[in-house]
């Protein structure tokens, strides 16, 4: 008899998390298992994406109100979660006053722990139930299930949680997931009281459609494959994290070393209109080019001659391994959970943080092809589709 799974996503917009979704999606094996589907909103970029196999709950109303606009849910007719809504903002004003620090995460929090006690319950008994991304609340108060799993992508020290509403959710789940080691030492680092309960799964993800997807055609006049000279390649949200803002600074000073580069950057998101300001400020308006949210990213992967991720830090950037199976030399800095994304000098490089450094390194690794052959040589014997930690997943249902 299959096994039902049920899996929690806010929505399908593009994202790392959200591809490696995909991923994980495309692998299961369907003849085993049935597996659910629930959003918090239908929409995104990638809800086409989702493999037919998989049933897509219907939608309910109340839980698009997460981060819809306050006025607009006061005049609905879930005009109280418009007030919870309200409420979660003075509890934010209050914890602020109170000294503590904020960020987005734990405003999450705040909007949750006030929205989901008036959600109506997800209907069915699942064998597993997973919340993929995001505040687990919506998993540990209604949804019923044997086992359930919240699953992290990013590096736990980088967010500012309230401890409080993490150990009261995750005390009603059985497995905490991280992405790879290091996020579970950071993880486990505030909260050692739950080693008993984390474990890593790496992010799973389907190479033969990423491959099949990079051979399209590219049809885009900000991107220009035929031209000489260098393209490097970031793709990301316009977030802190990503660290797009020094791309103009680096961009600039790998041009005044004599190398003729065009720094394409794929994403969208909050912090764009301070990127495109830091590009004005280095004049490099013909350099830096933001090319803006693609649905289909892979074909620009295959165009580039390098791909960087030149992030601040990361959980474990998707896009760098979805850059390895497409064979290309990756550069990334050295964020805290960099060593597990590649191995220095074998399929990639890890370069300091620092702007002058980091173009330092860039300029040697496009100068050097000796260097840019043995990387994608060494992609091409490596497996990064991790296929095989669905056995984790398995192993869970079979406890």
């Amino acid at each position: 008899m299959k096994k039902d799974i049920l899996i929690i996503m806010p929505s399908m917009f593009i994202g790392g998390a959200e591809r490696s979704l995909i991923g994980l999606l495309d692998s299961i094996d369907y003849t085993k298992y049935n597996v659910d589907l629930f959003l918090n909103r239908h929409e995104g970029e990638f809800m086409s994406l989702i493999p037919d196999k998989v049933k897509l709950l219907p939608k309910i109303d109340e839980y698009t109100t997460f981060d819809r606009p306050i006025k607009d849910i006061l005049f609905s007719k879930n005009f109280k979660y418009g007030i919870a809504r309200l409420k979660a903002k003075l509890d934010v004003r209050k914890n602020i006053k109170a000294g503590n620090e904020s960020n987005v995460w734990s405003s999450m929090q705040f909007i949750s722990n006030r929205i989901v006690p008036l959600l109506p319950e997800i209907d069915k008994e699942y064998d597993l139930a997973i919340n993929f991304l995001g505040i687990a609340d919506v998993l540990s108060q209604k949804v019923n299930a044997k086992k359930k799993i919240a699953w992290i992508h990013t590096d736990y020290s980088k967010l500012v949680p309230s401890k409080k509403f993490d150990l009261d959710t995750y005390s009603k789940i059985d497995y905490i997931v991280n992405v790879c080691d290091t996020c579970e030492k950071q993880f486990l680092n505030i909260y050692p009281i739950l080693k008993n309960k984390t474990m890593v799964i790496e992010n799973i993800l389907a190479e033969k459609f990423l491959v099949s997807q990079s051979k399209q055609e590219i049809d885009d006049n900000n991107f220009i494959k035929s031209e000489d000279g260098i393209k490097l390649l970031s793709i990301g949200r316009f977030t802190d994290a990503k660290n797009f803002d020094n791309v103009p600074k680096m961009c600039k000073s790998i041009l005044q070393k004599g190398i003729r580069v065009k720094w394409y950057i794929i994403g969208y998101g909050t912090d764009e209109a301070f990127i495109r300001s830091e590009i004005e400020k280095e004049n490099m308006q013909e350099n830096v080019i933001l090319l803006g949210k693609k649905e289909n990213p892979y074909p620009y992967i295959k165009a580039c001659d390098i791909y960087v991720q030149p992030s601040r830090y990361e959980g474990k950037a998707v896009a760098v391994r979805e850059a390895q199976i497409l064979n290309k030399p990756v550069v990334i800095t050295k964020f805290e959970t960099s060593k597990s994304q590649l191995i220095d000098g074998v399929d990639g490089i890890i370069v300091p943080m620092n702007n002058e450094q980091c173009a330092e390194r860039i300029y040697r690794l496009i100068k050097d092809k000796e260097l840019q052959r043995r990387l994608i040589e060494n992609t091409k014997i490596t497996d990064y589709t991790n296929k095989q930690e669905l056995e984790k997943i398995y192993a869970l249902l079979e406890e």
